[in-house]
């Protein structure tokens, strides 16, 4: 019984350092995501899985929120069409209290508040990153409040 968890024990120290390596990546692999979007980086499309889950929450004015999903290949069409505006705009967003968590199977929640730029209130937002078998990160999931209520006429 003392071998096992022994065992177990070292097993256990031994791939610490590996998940805390793995959380510092995440969070890398997040602040390189909001490098390439408040820059406008084209980069930013091939940080997202094929097949990743893409909510937007819509705040409505009275607080109640609707949930908006698409897919990856709608959203990055959609994406790209925004940053042309966004850009004349020098549109930014600020994100603050992020937080990464370990859920499994080599990926991480990395949650957040989002500023967007010329705005006092801040909106709630995560992603989960996986890294694939050949060391890249990918957004599999994403959700971000938005108080844009034209996503509404999207909503099921």
């Amino acid at each position: 019984m003392k071998r096992i968890l022994f065992s177990l024990l070292i097993l256990s120290f031994i791939s610490l350092p590996s998940l805390a390596d793995d959380k510092s990546e995440a969070l890398e692999f997040f602040n390189s995501y909001v490098r390439a979007a408040n820059t406008y980086n084209p980069v930013i499309t091939q940080m997202y899985s094929p097949s990743a889950k893409i909510i937007r929450q819509v705040v409505k004015p009275d607080g109640s929120t609707v949930d908006v999903q698409t897919n990856t290949a709608t959203y990055i069409t959609q994406m790209k069409l925004g940053q042309a505006g966004a850009k004349l705009r020098h549109y930014t967003n600020r994100y603050s209290d992020v937080s990464v968590t370990h859920i499994g199977d080599n990926k991480y929640k990395v949650s957040s508040l989002r500023q967007p730029s010329g705005e006092s209130y801040k909106l709630k937002t995560y992603m989960i990153v996986q890294k694939q078998p050949d060391g890249k990160w990918l957004i599999t999931e994403e959700l971000m409040q938005t108080k844009e209520q034209i996503f509404l006429k999207y909503a099921k």
